[in-house]
């Protein structure tokens, strides 16, 4: 920027983004307006016409109506005029829309006052806040995971290393078969582990801290309007995995809740509303009941009895709870009152050291990066470590599978793919990789609900010209993830100290039995609040988000703010859906998922219930002051980072893509097996039963019985 439009943005931030002086002396001072404009100026990338425009625009603005210039005008005569651009009020003429100015700029300057855009590990605001410093010295060391050459003829082809893949492989490995695990991604643990505020699976504004890479990944999505959208990987409506070595393991909470029984069995407890796709799971609880209990020792869950549903009077996790959020006592209080069942919160994260890796380190993130201490558990670090230790396991990352390999009967013979020299080389132009196919008697697909629909898509043979797996047009319906409900409170003590994981207490009270309402969710306490998200998602509606009253408040609340937050079961539609983008490619000129669809209205019904109930909670815990969001549309995609259903297992080709153990119907060698055959998505979170599903169906094709 010239000197002339810093010097504007340095006073629009000093409106906008105020902190009070130093109370005393010896008291840090916060970062300048000066300072936070140099900061948001080097880091606005493709958005600096757009700011700048918006800055001179302001300027004549301020001239046409005041006869002068912004920066000549008096604090109050700022404020004010910046107040009507906030609401699109303006005399002069502006190329760009001026509210939108103003909220893209007030987000860029609570970025910069709040988040670390130049790598900070600690600021004065986030001390002020009382939002604790990183600690470098809490990270492990940890050994990466090479990636090897493929060679020869396998026994199983595995496709994605995340949570479900990570325990196929290491399961067939250690039985004695000849694995190769193909992952799209890298080993990025130690990228993960970059604590970067803006560009992680919690809040991926600018990027993310994964894969895959931005450029050349494409998805659409299509609106509500019909209108279809390109969308990068971190953009929302992508719906992005983490694609890397162990997958969401990496950078997941790690809440391990077993499904409740009824969640098996939803049809038949609630039947089938209108326009869903209800229907009961193939399986039942009991019969996933001890798989659940070989994951939890398997991989590690620290938590009480009382949070595992479904287990034997007596049972306890492999290791106790970790340490209880300071707010816990306050909600347990509030439960009590109410007469809601209330207890602590099962975690895959290591409460002690526990299989040769240490406990957590309670770091100031938690969810959406890497754990410092390598504490998190997942498929990665647990079985495919032993997978690879056996000599029968061959990982291969970079390695994009384009499409399946099939003889001339249209049997599942392996896989094409692509694989991309380097690390990390974004630049790579599509020229340096190669196609290349590879020999399997098995193949597993285990991408994630929808990339996994989407590899099937791409597959078409002259006896399945609609892709493999889909004669009965089902491989990519009934997309689903968790409609997430939350409200927010002002404690009367202290109860957030900038310290994962978070989550302690939970009410699983409303996961079923609710009246009219068709299933129901889980409330628990919320993760470790970054400021930035903060500002963001926890302010008041009634609060002004700029100026000098919305940054004390802050000040003066961070410590006491509550979160209580949880999932709902989702009711299916076979309209939300994923099928292959007819126009769009991605770098290697494959056609990209396109995703459409949106929420059932019981759905919606459910959300707005759980939300009411959170409120309740607060206050019956204190709370001083209350507020959420209600629900009131469908017309939304929800398939997130919990997305499942797009393989449906179940008994009937004609309603469903897999048998029981995940089995293509038509197919006796090709095996989905990951979120993507969940019938229904339960009212918790589903990484244990994604878990406790993988170790069943690859124990089964171990032992042939799948």
């Amino acid at each position: 920027m010239g000197p002339v439009t810093q010097r504007l943005l340095e006073v629009v931030i000093s409106r906008l983004m105020p902190w009070d002086a130093p109370s005393s002396p010896g008291e840090a001072r916060a970062e300048s307006p000066r300072e936070l404009a140099k900061a948001l100026s080097d880091n606005l990338g493709q958005a600096e016409m757009e700011i700048e425009a918006g800055l001179l625009a302001l300027d004549g603005e301020s001239s046409a109506r005041h006869r002068t210039g912004f920066l000549q005008l008096e604090p109050a005569q700022q404020d004010a005029l910046l107040a009507e651009i906030e609401h699109g009020i303006t005399h002069a003429t502006w190329i760009l829309a001026p509210h939108r100015w103003f909220a893209s700029v007030l987000q860029r300057a609570a970025e910069a006052r709040y988040a670390n855009l130049r790598g900070e590990t600690n600021k004065v605001v986030w001390a002020q806040l009382g939002y604790p410093a990183y600690r470098p010295s809490e990270q492990a060391s940890v050994r990466g995971f090479s990636s090897e050459e493929p060679s020869g003829h396998y026994d199983v082809i595995v496709v994605g290393a995340g949570i479900a893949g990570s325990i196929v492989a290491g399961v067939l490995a250690e039985g004695g078969q000849r694995v190769l695990l193909l992952e799209r991604g890298e080993d990025s643990y130690q990228r993960a582990l970059g604590r970067d505020h803006l560009r992680n699976h919690r809040l991926s504004l600018y990027g993310h801290n994964t894969g895959p890479e931005i450029d050349g990944h494409p998805r659409t999505l299509v609106e509500p309007s019909g209108r279809v959208r390109q969308m990068l990987p971190h953009h929302p409506g992508y719906h992005n995995n983490a694609m890397a070595v162990g997958g969401g393991g990496l950078v997941f909470g790690g809440q391990a809740w077993r499904f409740h029984p009824n969640d098996f069995r939803m049809q038949s407890v609630y039947g089938q509303p209108a326009q869903s796709s209800l229907a009961d799971w193939p399986i039942s609880s009991e019969e996933l009941a001890p798989y659940y209990e070989r994951v939890e020792w398997a991989v590690g869950v620290a938590g009480p009895v009382e949070a595992c549903f479904g287990a034997p009077a007596g049972y306890r996790y492999p290791m106790p709870p970790l340490a209880a959020h300071p707010g816990r006592a306050q909600l347990a209080r509030g439960a009590a009152a109410l007469g809601w069942p209330a207890h602590g919160v099962p975690l895959l994260i290591n409460s002690v050291p526990n299989l040769g890796r240490s406990a957590c380190v309670r770091c100031n993130s938690c969810i959406g990066f890497a754990c410092p201490s390598d504490a998190k558990n997942g498929g990665h670090n647990t079985y495919l470590r032993r997978g690879i230790a056996s000599g029968n396991l061959t990982l291969v990352t970079r390695a994009f599978v384009s499409e399946l390999a099939t003889d001339a009967r249209g049997r599942v013979a392996g896989v094409y793919l692509y694989r991309t020299p380097g690390s990390r080389a974004r630049s790579e132009p599509a020229s340096s990789t190669r196609l290349e196919r590879i020999r399997a008697d098995r193949v597993v697909l285990s991408c994630g609900a929808i990339e996994s629909a989407r590899l099937l898509l791409a597959s078409r043979t002259s006896r399945e010209p609609a892709g493999i797996g889909n004669r009965h047009d089902q491989v990519g319906r009934h997309l689903q993830g968790h409609i997430y409900v939350s409200a927010c409170g002002v404690m009367p003590e202290p109860v957030e100290d900038g310290r994962g994981p978070g989550p302690s207490i939970a009410t699983d009270r409303f996961l079923h039995q609710n009246g009219g309402i068709i299933g129901g969710g889980l409330l628990a306490d919320d993760f470790v609040i970054l400021p930035i998200i903060a500002w963001r998602d926890h302010l008041p509606p009634s609060l002004p988000r700029w100026g000098l009253n919305g940054a004390r408040w802050l000040r003066d609340n961070y410590r006491y703010l509550l979160e209580v937050t949880g999932p709902i079961q989702e009711v299916p539609q076979p309209e939300s859906r994923v099928t292959l983008d007819p126009d769009q490619t991605d770098r290697f000129g494959r056609r990209v998922a396109r995703l459409s669809g949106s929420v059932h209205p019981e759905s919606v019904r459910a959300a707005e219930f759980l939300r009411q109930r959170a409120e309740e909670w607060l206050r019956a815990s204190g709370a001083r002051q209350v507020w959420s969001r209600p629900f009131t549309s469908t017309t939304f995609l929800s398939a997130g980072q919990h997305q499942a259903g797009t393989c449906r297992m179940g008994s009937a080709p004609d309603s469903s893509v897999t048998d029981p153990w995940g089995r293509v119907h038509g197919h006796d060698n090709l095996y989905v097996i990951d979120a993507s055959t969940h019938v229904t998505n339960g009212a918790v979170n589903p990484a244990l039963t994604i878990m406790a599903l993988a170790l069943r169906n690859a124990t089964g094709m171990l032992h042939g019985t799948a």
